[in-house]
C-alpha cells in the first residue's frame, strides 16, 4: 500500500450513475479491497437541497441539479483533494430528511459516489480517476425495485412510478455525464442466465483513452485463444468515440481469469497484492438473493481495474 506522506495528496475516484445502478457495492468492494482504513467514502446525494417532501412540493426530482448545492460539492472535492478536512451534509434515505452534519477527514483514497459527480467541469477535474455505471435500464429497475422496497419501505408501483417520473431528468442530466467518465462499466445478464441470480452477469467495460489503461492486446495472442470463450477485447465507438471495450462473461473459469489477472498486474506490479486469485478473498464478493456470499469474476475484474489505476495515480504522488 502505498505510504502516506507529506508531498503525497489524496487520490480521488468519482463513481457516478443512476438510482440503484450499482454504484455503492462497486464503491464497498472498492474500498474493502484497499482497506477501509486507508479510505474515505462520500456521497453526493447528500448534497440535496430539500428534503423528500419538499421536492414532491415542488414538483422535483433529486436528479435535477437544481435539487443540488453544486457548487458545495465542487468546494469539498477541492478540499478532499488537497487534504483537508470538510463539514459534510447528510441526507437520510430513511426518513427523507437530513442529519446533522458529518466532519469528514481524506484518508489516502477518497472515494466519490452519486448521481451528479460529473455534472459541472470544476467537479470533473478534481478526479483522478472517473467510472460511470451504465447498467441495462430493464436490469437498473429490477435493482431498484428490490433496493427500495427492503432498504426504504416503498411498494413495487411506487417504485416503477418514481422511475416513470424520473426519466426525463435521468435522460437529460445523468446519462450524458457518461461522456467524462474514464471507464464505463456495464453489468449485464447473460443469455443463458434463466435463474435470478446476480452472479452470471456478464460485464463490457469502455475503456476511454483519457487515461492510459493496462495492455490487454496479449489476451489476443494465438495461444492464448482458449480466453475468447470468456473474455473479448475489441475496439469500437462510444459516445462516437473510439475506445477499447473489454468484455468478462460471468461462467469465466478461474483459470481464464487469473491470466487475465496475471496480465493486468504483469503491467503493475504493485498492485499483485490485490488480485482475487492470489489469496484476496475480498475482491468480486457480492451476496446473493438468498444472503449468501458469491464471488463475481466481472465484480472483481472491474474492482481491480480500478484499484490499478487508484494506485497507479497514487504512485505519481508518493
Amino acid at each position: 500500500m502505498p505510504s502516506r506522506n507529506s508531498s503525497s495528496r489524496p487520490i480521488l475516484l468519482g463513481i457516478v450513475g443512476d438510482s440503484a445502478a450499482g454504484k455503492t457495492t462497486l464503491t464497498k468492494g472498492i474500498a474493502q479491497v484497499l482497506g477501509e482504513e486507508n479510505v474515505t467514502v462520500i456521497c453526493t446525494d447528500d448534497y440535496h437541497r430539500y428534503d423528500r417532501k419538499q421536492r414532491a412540493e415542488m414538483g422535483i426530482s433529486a436528479l435535477h441539479p437544481d435539487c443540488n448545492y453544486l457548487d458545495i460539492i465542487q468546494q469539498h472535492l477541492g478540499l478532499l483533494r488537497t487534504g483537508q478536512p470538510i463539514l459534510k451534509p447528510i441526507y437520510n434515505h430513511s426518513t427523507g430528511m437530513f442529519d446533522p452534519p458529518e466532519y469528514i477527514e481524506p484518508r489516502r483514497f477518497v472515494i466519490v459516489e452519486g448521481l451528479l459527480g460529473y455534472s459541472t467541469r470544476v467537479a470533473r477535474d478534481s478526479f483522478d480517476v472517473k467510472a460511470y455505471l451504465a447498467p441495462p435500464e430493464e436490469l437498473r429497475g429490477q435493482w431498484k425495485i428490490k433496493r427500495d422496497m427492503r432498504k426504504r419501505g416503498y411498494t413495487e408501483e411506487q417504485v416503477w412510478e418514481q422511475l416513470r417520473q424520473r426519466e426525463p431528468d435521468s435522460e437529460q442530466f445523468i446519462r450524458p455525464q457518461r461522456q467524462w467518465s474514464d471507464i464505463v462499466v456495464t453489468f449485464y445478464p447473460a443469455e443463458d442466465n434463466k435463474g435470478d441470480t446476480d452472479l452470471l452477469l456478464n460485464v463490457r467495460l469502455v475503456l476511454r483513452p483519457t487515461i492510459p489503461h493496462p495492455d490487454f492486446t496479449a489476451i489476443l495472442a494465438p495461444e492464448r485463444s482458449h480466453l475468447s470463450s470468456a473474455i473479448r477485447l475489441e475496439l469500437d465507438r462510444d459516445m462516437g468515440k473510439p475506445v477499447d471495450v473489454l468484455e468478462l462473461d460471468g461462467h469465466a473459469t478461474g483459470e481464464q481469469v487469473r491470466e487475465l489477472e496475471k496480465i493486468l498486474c504483469q503491467d503493475a506490479p504493485y498492485l499483485g497484492q490485490f488480485c482475487s486469485l492470489e489469496g484476496n478473498t475480498e475482491i468480486g464478493k457480492l451476496v446473493g438473493t438468498t444472503g449468501e456470499t458469491l464471488q463475481s469474476y466481472p465484480l472483481a475484474l472491474t474492482q481491480l481495474l480500478i484499484t490499478y489505476h487508484m494506485l497507479k495515480a497514487a504512485k505519481v504522488y508518493e
